[in-house]
């Protein structure tokens, strides 16, 4: 009996490629380089399974004609690259990798958070360059995290595991806004307290951290309103999904000293980031690192194992979206 044919559209970690080799037809992204949407929409039509990754584009278009692939095996969370309605439509189930990358994302989260409050991003240039004078009582002041309210927009695994760093590690108090209501005693467990609206969050928080889903109804959240409600002097952090934020309006925000700075992990166009933004000393750039250790890598890729294992086996895949 033949195994099923799949294909990735990226090289993903050893071990992961190991297990996908030897119980499927695999064939490997060799290069590494990115694949277009039309080199994905032939890989769709010759193979029973395509697994892409979050940098790749699944537009309607890919679906169009005759499909081959029955399953897309997405390594990562988010899946706002890939319109699931398209897929759907062609019988495709769609799975990602929840669960696994929430410690390491909280923690590049408190990574940006600590190194726009304490300029750490401007310090660490300022030696490179060979600019710094020495210690004075006036150079690079920053803010004070500890004893600070941290706002975070979306409270799924992500954002709890953020909020219990930000209280339980900084004594921040912590507020937050979600789509749904949490339970108080459940926001209590990570010293959070929900919130009615967006607005309230932003009025309330020195520092907003994102960890909504991108796409729909999110996308470009965070405006020009959005970031005028925010407190004078606050403080962005995003390592959700690029297009949360309305980069243009971002730009403009951090120009005018509506908001103070910003650290952001993620992109509108990745890998495309703003010559305007590369340009100032007032924002952290990181380049998508949030589950970028070896432990969550492996286990996302063998979550995708998992997921694809149990569709070919006639089971309904764990992590199943669609």
């Amino acid at each position: 009996m033949s195994r099923p044919k799949i294909l990735l559209t990226r090289r993903w970690p050893s071990a992961v490629e190991a297990a996908l080799a030897e119980r499927f037809d695999a064939t490997f992204n060799t290069d590494d380089l990115p694949m277009s949407p039309e080199a994905i929409a032939e890989a769709l039509r010759t193979h029973d399974a395509v697994l892409p990754t979050v940098s790749d584009k699944l537009p309607a278009s890919v679906f169009e004609g005759e499909i081959r692939a029955r399953v897309l095996g997405n390594f990562g969370v988010g899946y706002n690259h890939i319109d699931i309605a398209a897929a759907k439509a062609k019988g495709i189930v769609v799975t990602n990798t929840p669960g696994v990358l929430t410690d390491c994302t909280a923690d590049i989260a408190m990574l940006l958070l600590l190194s726009v409050a304490r300029r750490g991003g401007e310090g660490e240039r300022q030696i490179r360059a060979g600019e710094w004078k020495g210690w004075c009582p006036t150079h690079m002041i920053g803010s004070k995290v500890t004893g600070k309210t941290v706002g975070i927009i979306g409270f799924g695994r992500i954002g709890k595991a953020f909020a219990q760093r930000c209280h339980f590690g900084f004594g921040m108090d912590v507020v937050f806004y979600n789509r749904s209501t949490v339970d108080a005693a459940e926001a209590a467990r990570y010293g959070a307290r929900q919130l009615a609206t967006v607005e309230e969050v932003l009025a309330a928080s020195d520092f907003v951290s994102l960890h909504c889903p991108g796409g729909a109804e999110n996308r470009h959240l965070m405006n020009a309103a959005r970031f005028a409600a925010m407190k004078p002097g606050a403080y962005l952090i995003n390592t959700a999904r690029g297009d949360v934020v309305d980069e243009a309006a971002l730009i403009a925000a951090l120009e005018t000293g509506v908001i103070r700075s910003a650290g952001l992990d993620v992109y509108e166009a990745e890998p495309q980031v703003p010559e305007k933004l590369r340009a100032m000393e007032n924002v952290v750039l990181l380049p998508h690192l949030g589950s970028a250790t070896e432990e969550t890598r492996n286990a996302m890729g063998m979550k995708v194992v998992d997921n694809i294992t149990a569709f070919f086996e006639g089971r309904e895949p764990p992590d199943q979206v669609a």
